[in-house]
């Protein structure tokens, strides 16, 4: 159960890690230190991107799912992971219809 817990707090400091690389620079704009910190964080963004490779929270929180449960744990980017649970809902057909 510790595993998981842990997995769970990396997912949510992951997404709160992506909403400051997309909205960082509107609280960079009165802030030196915040626009220094995101820009070095757009620039390690783009070098993952380059040389496609995952995202070290990625990393953590496989290690942590399959430390917990290895059937927990997911291969891919934890973007289009969560993105396609969102997108592909599993829903059945007579709630569809």
């Amino acid at each position: 159960m510790f595993y998981k817990i842990l997995a769970d707090i990396v997912v949510l400091v992951h997404f709160l890690w992506i909403l400051f690389l997309f909205f960082g620079a509107f609280w960079g704009i009165r802030y030196r230190a915040v626009r220094i910190f995101h820009i070095s964080g757009l620039a390690f963004a783009f070098v993952i991107q380059i040389f496609d490779w995952y995202c070290p929270l990625t990393h953590l929180e496989f290690w942590l799912r399959s430390r917990h449960n290895p059937a927990l744990a997911y291969t891919g980017s934890f973007i289009i992971y969560y993105v396609e649970k969102m997108v592909y809902l599993e829903l059945s057909r007579s709630l569809i219809l």
